[in-house]
């Protein structure tokens, strides 16, 4: 098991020191999906939400929330983003739109909580977006799917 980098040798949490890390490229990306009423499926699919282009304003405030990471989550490093994407994918089955957040960076850290982030506002602005349709919507399945760079090198999820 690795030790948890956060806190030090008393337990106190703490900011990682990477200041003696070597800059490398570093990416990763996230995924998650709400599930909705069809009702409200439909309005995402179709854009004809009462409150405009739902996907739009989700892609936005995924990439604005990747930006804001180091100010939302106490120990996370504020970083330069170099690239932010937030797109998205759609189960008709299970009504439900997946939402793809990738980031990019070159630095001493990695963008992981950036993506996690990105996927998460994107998320809950949908939500928010489609509330006076289905109150009943359900947030879920957020993880990460890759990520490149860095000490500890690739990992992708395993299924």
């Amino acid at each position: 098991m690795h030790d948890l980098t956060h806190f030090d040798t008393q337990g106190n949490a703490i900011m990682v020191d990477v200041s003696c890390k070597e800059k490398t490229k570093r990416q990763a990306a996230a995924t998650g999906r709400i599930r909705m009423c069809s009702e409200s499926y439909q309005a995402v699919l179709q854009g004809s939400s009462q409150k405009g282009d739902v996907l739009g304003v989700a892609r936005v405030a995924g990439i604005m929330a990747v930006k804001q990471t180091g100010s939302l989550i106490p120990l996370c490093h504020t970083l330069t983003i170099e690239q932010a994407s937030v797109d998205f994918n759609f189960d008709d089955q299970e009504c439900a739109v997946i939402v793809y957040c990738t980031v990019k960076t070159t630095g001493a850290t990695g963008v992981e909580m950036e993506a996690l982030t990105g996927v998460s506002i994107a998320l809950l602005t949908i939500y928010d977006m489609c509330k006076s349709i289905d109150k009943n919507m359900e947030l879920g399945e957020i993880h990460l799917t890759e990520k490149t760079g860095g000490k500890s090198g690739a990992y992708a999820r395993r299924v």
